[in-house]
């Protein structure tokens, strides 16, 4: 699936403005040395790079599929943080024979999922 370029670089025009920074100062705080950059990535001239995109996500508090027009849910309502060396508790080698890593990720997934459910459980109280 290709990026919609333009849509993208309206996205971080409206964004951009959201938290009142010129395309100077957007520049500065992505650490651009050619401030032109921004503007090329408003008017969906160019994508940002990577490490870029995920700097904006963060200044812009929203998800990287918000930022790519993939979504219009600027951010994730039910995300849920975990530590997985947490969830590995127990999980050792020597306690468990032939634990494989596709195991591992089927009970950090099955964690994530308890999680979110508490979450819910949280806001109905």
């Amino acid at each position: 699936m290709e990026l919609d370029k333009k849509a993208i670089g309206n996205r971080i025009n409206i964004e951009r403005k959201n938290i009142g920074l010129t395309q100077e100062e957007l520049a500065i705080k992505l650490g651009l040395n050619n401030k032109s950059s921004v503007s090329q990535y408003e008017k969906g001239d160019t994508l940002p790079g990577d490490d870029i995109k995920v700097q904006m996500c963060n200044l812009f508090n929203c998800s990287l599929d918000y930022l790519l027009c993939k979504s219009d849910v600027r951010n994730s309502e039910n995300k849920v943080d975990f530590d997985a060396d947490k969830l590995r508790i127990g999980l050792s080698t020597k306690d468990y024979e032939n634990i494989t890593d596709t195991q591992i990720k089927q009970i950090e997934e099955l964690a994530k999922v308890i999680l979110k459910d508490n979450l819910k459980d949280k806001d109905k109280k």
